[in-house]
């Protein structure tokens, strides 16, 4: 294994990783691979195929790779990135790995920010973690200024790292608890979008992944999982104008209870929508 050609090291690497338990070995192989030589998933295969050679000094990281990821690891933690939509977020410990299913319920966010009919409309983003949200919002409605609200010490340096690559200075960074965040905004913002900890405390998650890894702030909502949703469903109601939109993302057994709380905050026109596996995933509601 000192030299061996592509071939034989991504064979090795997908069985060391299929032997660990991880979900998607093949892909995780591919992906550390690439990182490593530059290639795309798509040419580390093609490349395997016609056993291009690897240089001793790629063959140790990327076995340095597959040993971290077959502790469980996040692959994401190990190259450091993190895609999410278009954009690439810069991820590592302290900070909640953005999620496929996030992509999904951004767009809710971006639909009615896009619908605004301001020149320059107004979101937030409560909690904000890595920025995923925030982010997605300001670069794929471009016209839009977006505020990314984060308290946690330990995710604000990604949060920070991730705004001033890609927010084009349309977003902002405010250091604040949800609860009590940006009393000056009062009335005056268009869409609040927000990913709360959502797990109830007993919940514990099955994947290393996410127990070990993710922080617990960003996982866990108290017992039933809704404290963090009865905060910033107050927070938006303070914060959004007549006729705002709220999005909250949560889990899928937690529909109805959210529906619950936002109808009793004064919100209306309130849904639940299902993602692409037919799971209650996020809900939406006017002010």
């Amino acid at each position: 294994m000192s030299k061996p050609d592509l071939a034989a090291l991504r064979a090795h690497a997908i069985g060391v990783l299929a032997e660990a338990g991880v979900p998607s070995p093949e892909a995780d192989a591919d992906l550390l691979i690439g990182h490593v030589l530059g290639m795309s998933r798509g040419q580390v295969q093609a490349k395997a195929l016609i056993g291009a050679p690897v240089d001793a000094e790629q063959v140790m990281t990327i076995t340095e790779y597959i040993e971290r990821r077959a502790t469980r690891e996040p692959a994401q933690h190990i190259t450091g990135l993190a895609p999410f939509r278009t954009l690439e977020l810069a991820v590592g410990p302290g900070v909640f790995v953005p999620r496929p299913e996030t992509e999904f319920v951004v767009q809710f966010a971006i639909d009615a920010l896009a619908a605004v009919p301001s020149p320059e409309p107004l979101a937030v983003d409560l909690g904000s973690g890595s920025g995923a949200i925030a982010l997605a919002m300001a670069v794929e409605v471009p016209h839009a200024r977006v505020i990314a609200v984060e308290n946690s010490v330990a995710a604000v340096p990604w949060t920070s790292r991730n705004v001033a690559r890609w927010g084009d200075e349309r977003v902002r960074l405010v250091v604040a608890d949800l609860a009590d965040a940006l009393p000056e905004l009062d009335g005056t913002v268009d869409v609040v979008a927000s990913n709360p900890p959502y797990i109830p405390e007993g919940a514990v998650p099955r994947d290393p992944e996410v127990r070990l890894f993710d922080p617990p702030a960003a996982l866990y909502g108290g017992a039933d999982g809704l404290d963090a949703v009865h905060a910033l469903t107050a927070t938006a109601r303070r914060l959004l104008r007549p006729g705002g939109t709220l999005v909250i993302e949560h889990g899928e057994l937690q529909g109805a209870a959210i529906a619950a709380i936002v109808r009793a905050a004064g919100f209306t026109a309130i849904a639940t929508h299902r993602d692409l596996l037919g799971r209650d995933r996020a809900t939406t509601a006017h002010r």
